[in-house]
């Protein structure tokens, strides 16, 4: 028999419409999870179409050093990707490395600002941090100049991260970009009072962007042992030219990517170097894959090692053992690791020394300066950001920082509160019609081999070709937000989905949509929401 009609489900059509459906710019998790603010779904499209200057310049309104972060950024972006879901995340920083060594290559510049406020601005610091905010205060009109303490801009970028990661040619050039706009840089210029500096200048505001450059000490005992040396020295004295005198077995102390980039810089200069840490791969603060390319070289590690004495040829490390939270406690074994020298790599902390006579300022436990929800400190007019303020340390959130710092600075010289605006909501993988997409596995970048990359400084890791990077932009999935791809066009029975021209996507005639909702539950990427009938 015929089943009765099921009068509790939900009615789609019928006499009166009771949806409708709207179009709607949700925001992708790529760019919701990139710390320096970039629009990345947006320059992917462009680059999708071959059009690499256009995607650059859309790049650039919020990161303007794209060769840089290309190479050296973590890419949260890429973790927090659709696609890996499906077979693979989008290759997002080689697509931007991409972008930014076209640049390079073409001679692509900024466009200069299009008004002078008059407005004088100090940064103290000419690390990412300070590079960024130099870059957007800059094109917003503001005049501005950087004080670094050191012989070369670029902080840490130049002397924390080794050649073979980040050539410096590429790093110089894109900063001489910045410093195009009419940004004013004095090298070798330490800070030392930071209310005389500003007075003396006529500054209406300024951004402490100093790097963590001050390494962390430990308390180890040692008999008749080489001196040690911290990595932040160790690197920038190789950066500098210099050849550290060093025995045959070199250890590192520590499990950061500070630490992984020391034991390949010794594997460089022809030493063996080996890692010590107390915790296990799982729990180290390195990215895995810094880990693993060390491993590669030729690194030896030891987990779940601490260090408790030192002599001129050996050290005493003790076997460590992790507990429920994954913290490392002794167990009373000691073992011996033949090593010759020791470079300590336990962490960088900031020199706030300057700032302590500042009124209005205050610092956390850590020395680091404590700054509102606009990045401004306690004293009016005085931001920070970068390492300076509480938080992850990252070229990329530093340059993050810059942006951020820059909008505030802004809008407070302008005689206003800077508002941020609200964000969309995201798109899952689940909202997604991915029956609409088939798996496209990503292109690879090329690497040297071991004995090529371990024989110099030279870089180790190669770019995308031109039709890679655009092959591998197109694997985007859009997520959230239309690319016009006329599913919707195509699968109305009404035909009142109408066509605006190519840019210009899609209306919806409300005097022949039934809100059937076909519309929909086809789109591939999610960027139409039903919604109740107004007044219903």
């Amino acid at each position: 028999m015929t089943r009765p009609l099921d009068m509790r489900h939900e009615r789609r059509t019928g006499p009166e419409r009771v949806r409708r459906p709207v179009y709607v710019d949700h925001l992708p998790p790529c760019n919701q999870a990139c710390p320096a603010g970039e629009n990345i779904q947006a320059w992917l499209a462009l680059a999708q179409s071959g059009d690499d200057e256009g995607a650059w310049r859309i790049l650039t309104q919020d990161n303007p050093m794209p060769a840089v972060h290309g190479r050296v950024c973590y890419h949260p972006c890429e973790d927090a990707c659709n696609r890996k879901d499906l077979d693979a995340s989008v290759s997002i920083h080689a697509v931007e490395r991409y972008l930014g060594d076209c640049a390079l290559e073409r001679g692509w510049r900024f466009e200069p600002p299009k008004e002078v406020t008059g407005k004088r601005v100090l940064i103290v610091g000419g690390g990412p941090s300070g590079l960024s905010a130099a870059y957007h205060l800059a094109r917003r009109g503001h005049a501005v100049t950087i004080t670094e303490a050191g012989p070369i801009p670029g902080g840490m970028m130049h002397f924390g991260i080794p050649a073979y990661r980040l050539p410096r040619d590429v790093l110089d050039r894109e900063i001489q970009r910045i410093l195009d706009l009419g940004v004013d840089l004095k090298l070798n210029h330490k800070v030392t009072d930071l209310e005389a500096e500003r007075q003396a200048g006529r500054f209406d505001a300024v951004f402490i962007a100093v790097g963590a450059h001050l390494s962390k000490r430990v308390e180890i005992p040692a008999r008749d042992a080489a001196p040690m040396l911290d990595a932040v020295s160790f690197l920038k004295s190789v950066e500098s030219g210099e050849r550290p005198r060093l025995g045959r077995r070199v250890a590192v102390y520590g499990g950061g990517n500070t630490a992984m980039d020391a034991a390949r810089v010794v594997k460089r200069l022809g030493h063996e170097p080996l890692i010590v840490y107390r915790r296990d791969r799982e729990h180290m603060p390195a990215h895995d894959f810094e880990a693993q390319e060390a491993l590669d070289e030729g690194v030896e590690i030891h987990w779940l090692r601490a260090i408790k004495s030192l002599d001129e040829t050996a050290m005493t490390v003790e076997i460590m053992e992790l507990d429920d939270r994954g913290r490392p406690r002794p167990t009373g074994e000691t073992e011996t690791i033949l090593a010759d020298d020791l470079i300590l790599a336990l962490g960088q902390d900031t020199d706030t020394s300057f700032l302590r006579s500042v009124p209005g300022l205050s610092f956390d436990r850590d020395g680091t300066v404590r700054v509102d929800e606009r990045m401004m400190t306690g004293a009016p007019g005085v931001f920070a950001g970068g390492d300076m303020v509480p938080s992850e340390r990252s070229v990329t959130i530093a340059v993050g920082h810059g942006k951020q710092a820059a909008r505030c600075i802004d809008t407070w010289l302008r005689g206003g509160l800077y508002q941020p605006k609200a964000r969309n909501p995201g798109v899952s993988f689940a909202d997604l019609k991915v029956p609409y997409y088939v798996e496209a596995d990503p292109r690879a970048q090329p690497h040297v081999t071991v004995d090529e990359a371990t024989s110099g400084f030279d870089e180790v890791v190669g770019g995308l070709t031109g039709p890679e990077a655009h092959y591998e932009s197109r694997r985007c999935l859009s997520c959230g937000n239309c690319y016009e791809c006329d599913g919707c066009h195509g699968a109305c029975p009404e035909n009142a989905i109408q066509k605006l021209g190519r840019g210009k996507g899609y209306r919806v005639d409300l005097e022949r949509c039934t809100g059937c909702g076909v519309c929909h539950d086809q789109c591939p990427c999610h960027a139409i929401e039903m919604i109740p009938e107004p007044n219903h």
